[in-house]
């Protein structure tokens, strides 16, 4: 269900793009982040672009698994980086749809799992699924890590989540999952036996940490290096004052589409989170999704870009999917209908003719 999702998702924009005389694989491969991703992946970090209006957009700010898959790709094979890095999205897509039913299924029940990763697939921003961008990538080793740690898997669960930590800045959620679940663990050991879980909570953030420190000994500030490059894109922690100046904004002034809807879908993460944790969830579960939803709102800089940040946040899910198993199949079917009619459209209109980054 998934799969179909996805491929009916990308032929629909697929056929509008041909049909206003763009190319479809162009747009998927190679718009707004994906095409930092693949020069990257081509000439390595030390591109950065001087805007009038003061913004220093450096390439420092994209961490660097992804490019780093998508150039070991293009040196095995005769292909471009952008075929590469849509091919590892496709793939990792799959492989975090497969872990998102492997965890729920394992915490919940058969049923509960399936709506969610349907319902994942058909979110109005779900097209970036499809596209040459990160968020795949890292919703799969969360899902994964999220799984190892219910499974006590400790080593797997540290591992995977140092490698969510080198694919997005926000990968530091599934290193806060794992630390928070070893420390429980260790309390409940009083300390004993617990070489593998020290070992996982030490694993976690070592890639989140490891390129942050890399970064900043590179400008010469170890510390706050890599927050000056993120500054410079207007991106900082600012506890949602700046989300609240543009949603003031859009009171006052003509705004792109996207910001308003972005406000909606945001709006509606925050209403399922409230409801999300009040069902007291398991603990893993509960701080990964919580660390996501705390950046995403407090974040400033690129509104429009708030849900893609909220794409990995699979289990803010789990209230709808979980209010659909209880609802009569007319009614369940009328929902998902009516969502994939919101995504197809909308994430065609985001590739194909939006204005702003997604």
């Amino acid at each position: 269900m998934f799969a179909a999702a996805r491929l009916t998702g990308m032929s629909l924009m697929a056929l509008w793009a041909w049909h206003i005389g763009k190319s479809p694989r162009a747009l998927l491969a190679t718009s707004w982040d994906s095409d930092w991703y693949t020069r990257i992946a081509a000439h390595g970090y030390g591109r950065t672009l001087y805007w009038p209006d003061g913004a220093v957009q450096s390439d420092l700010a994209f961490f660097p698994l992804y490019p780093g898959l998508v150039r070991a790709g293009t040196t095995v094979l005769p292909v471009t980086g952008g075929t590469v890095g849509l091919v590892l999205s496709w793939v990792a897509a799959g492989a975090a749809a497969w872990g998102i039913y492997a965890l729920l299924e394992r915490l919940y029940d058969r049923t509960l799992a399936t709506f969610v990763v349907l319902l994942w697939g058909l979110l109005p921003h779900s097209i970036v699924l499809s596209m040459a961008y990160t968020e795949p990538l890292l919703t799969a080793f969360a899902a994964w890590s999220l799984y190892a740690l219910v499974t006590r898997r400790w080593l797997w669960a540290g591992s995977l989540a140092a490698l969510a930590g080198l694919t997005r800045p926000n990968g530091i959620a599934v290193a806060a999952a794992v630390v928070a679940v070893a420390a429980c663990e260790l309390v409940r050991r009083r300390g004993k036996n617990g070489r593998r879980v020290w070992a996982a909570a030490a694993l976690a953030p070592s890639g989140w940490l490891g390129y942050l420190l890399w970064v900043g000994r590179r400008l010469g500030d170890p510390v706050g290096g890599y927050f000056a490059v993120q500054d410079g894109w207007t991106s900082r922690f600012d506890l949602g004052l700046g989300s609240l100046r543009v949603v003031r904004s859009m009171v006052t002034t003509p705004v792109f589409f996207g910001f308003p809807m972005a406000l909606v879908i945001v709006g509606a993460g925050m209403l399922l989170f409230a409801l999300f944790a009040l069902d007291r969830p398991p603990l893993p579960l509960l701080v990964y999704t919580g660390v996501l939803v705390l950046i995403t709102i407090g974040g400033s800089g690129f509104f429009e870009s708030k849900p893609r940040f909220l794409l990995p946040a699979f289990p803010l899910l789990l209230p709808l999917a979980s209010a659909l198993t209880k609802a009569r199949p007319r009614a369940a079917i009328t929902v998902i209908v009516a969502l994939a009619g919101l995504s197809f459209g909308y994430g065609a209109y985001l590739v194909t003719l939006g204005p702003m980054a997604l």
